[in-house]
């Protein structure tokens, strides 16, 4: 299949191309940016050399659908609506990673994502209801059937895929969970930003977003439709002075105190066991975000505290790959008809 990546430049665009180069499934026909355009790959990234050194072209949704069949965006968020509907009726299918259709609800993105709903003004509402939500190990049977994927971000996929089994089957109560997710510094993406800077981010931790960040909305809707119970979370995100990882501790109240921590273990390796890359850890077991770096694997691991009747959940990602360029190549995989992680058989760099 000829694949486009728009948005190649970015950190989430060069794990796809440096994944896709070798995959004899898939054949890279554009590679698409803004700022970097006119620019032979070659010259810009020597470390991750392709044959045929392709121009870096403008965006153009013309030259897209013509040369290719799936598209994998990874623009800001906004700019993907301003593309999206032009590639779907020119008859391509569309992989987003932005958060543009990762609601049902247009109105519910405006509420959310108020700066870029001032900029970008969108009437789409067909393709947001449209728009199968990305995560592959739970989501499937519909993403193989879908002209438009929504993939999660980092964030909520680290903490949705060691929740859901929980919540769809009655297990926790929808009230009173806390996300406290830690972040590579990667996860802010390639354009400089000075919280970002070396100076102002290593040898420090800081929390930011609290109560209204914007992925607590996105992870709330996920769990409130699985479960059709009216989720309520306290999510609060930090960022680490790592490049790259994402570790989430999760808390939940059970609503069967006399559940054990290899009870809820035994739960999720039967909830996921057609799925090799998602590794349940014994209980006393506890992940490192060192385990999944470079990698499309997610490490969990659970333990209850019996005298409070609370479910300790600990989920560690690489940032860049589950939770962005390796999620969209299982969906990719998905649509194409080939096996989910085929092209993600991947080693983990330690230490």
């Amino acid at each position: 299949m000829n694949v486009a990546i728009v948005g190649a430049t970015g950190y989430g665009g060069l794990q796809l191309v440096n994944l896709l180069k070798k995959n004899k499934n898939y054949k890279i026909t554009f590679l698409g940016g803004n700022k970097s355009a006119g620019s032979k790959w070659n010259d810009l990234f020597p470390f991750i050399k392709l044959d045929n050194d392709p121009l870096i072209e403008e965006i153009s949704t013309k030259q897209i659908a013509e040369r290719s069949e799936i598209v994998i965006l990874g623009l800001p968020n906004g700019l993907s609506s301003t593309i999206t509907p032009e590639l779907i009726n020119n008859g391509n299918k569309v992989i987003d990673l932005s958060a543009d259709y990762r609601y049902k609800s247009l109105d519910k993105w405006k509420e959310v994502y108020f700066k870029e709903a001032s900029t970008y003004k969108r009437s789409d509402d067909n393709l947001c209801l449209e728009s199968i939500y990305g995560i592959p190990e739970i989501f499937n049977k519909e993403i193989k059937k879908s002209r438009i994927i929504a993939c999660p971000g980092c964030y909520p996929t680290s903490s949705l895929i060691p929740l859901i089994p929980f919540l769809s089957q009655g297990i926790i109560e929808s009230e009173g969970i806390i996300i406290d997710s830690k972040s590579g510094i990667s996860g802010g993406g390639r354009n400089p930003k000075e919280h970002l800077l070396f100076a102002e981010a290593g040898e420090s931790i800081s929390a930011y977003g609290l109560l209204n960040h914007r992925h607590k909305s996105e992870i709330e809707q996920i769990l409130g439709s699985i479960s059709g119970l009216n989720v309520q979370l306290q999510f609060t995100p930090h960022l680490i002075p790592i490049v790259r990882g994402m570790f989430s501790t999760i808390y939940g109240r059970l609503n069967d105190p006399g559940l054990t921590s290899e009870d809820c273990k035994i739960l999720l390796e039967n909830y996921y066991r057609n799925f090799p890359n998602i590794k349940i850890l014994p209980v006393g077991t506890y992940p490192s975000s060192k385990w999944v770096t470079n990698t499309n694997d997610v490490y969990i691991s659970v333990n209850v505290d019996n005298s409070s009747g609370r479910i300790i959940l600990l989920s560690t990602i690489d940032n860049l790959l589950k939770g962005q360029a390796g999620q969209a190549i299982q969906n990719l995989n998905l649509i194409a008809g080939h096996r989910m992680n085929d092209g993600l058989d991947l080693i983990a760099h330690f230490p």
